[in-house]
């Protein structure tokens, strides 16, 4: 693992790469905890400020493909996990636990899943750090988005109906 392309690109990279990983890392334990207690509640916000930031600083990053000024394809995910994170926080606070649960899970997967896997493209910063001079083995071999579309199968219905 080589840290040079993150650590040579612009800050608002660093900045990206800086909220995906607690974003990335808290997920699962304020998503998946059994317990729903003062730590759930806790890794949840600081999982919501990680994605809000995470969100935010895609929209400064350039598309390698843009169709709209400096947007692409990809940056139709920063609204959609902006507008998933703060209604997942509008639907706790109505008391609507179900729900909130639903759409805090599709953004994670979202998330996770689709931005994830594009990361692993051929080519992009976060590719070459994970699997250097070989990128494009990193890719066949992950299956592409194959895998990620068998993976949303075992989800529940809800999720799969959000943006996975």
């Amino acid at each position: 693992m080589n840290l040079d392309p993150i650590l040579s690109a612009p800050l608002v990279i660093q900045l990206h790469v800086a909220a995906a990983l607690p974003a990335l890392v808290l997920g699962p334990f304020a998503l998946f905890r059994s317990r729903r207690d003062r730590w759930h509640r806790r890794l949840g916000y600081a999982w919501v400020v990680s994605m809000l930031a995470l969100a935010v600083s895609g929209f400064f990053i350039p598309a390698r493909f843009a169709l709209v000024g400096p947007f692409g394809p990809i940056h139709l995910l920063c609204p959609l996990a902006i507008w998933g994170v703060l209604d997942g926080v509008r639907l706790i606070r109505r008391g609507d636990v179900r729900g909130h649960r639903i759409a805090m899970q599709t953004v994670w997967f979202g998330a996770v899943g689709v931005t994830g896997l594009l990361t692993l493209v051929p080519g992009r910063a976060l590719n070459h750090v994970l699997f250097g001079e070989t990128p494009q083995t990193a890719w066949h071999g992950s299956g592409g988005g194959a895998r990620a579309r068998r993976a949303t199968r075992k989800l529940p219905l809800e999720v799969r109906r959000g943006f996975v």
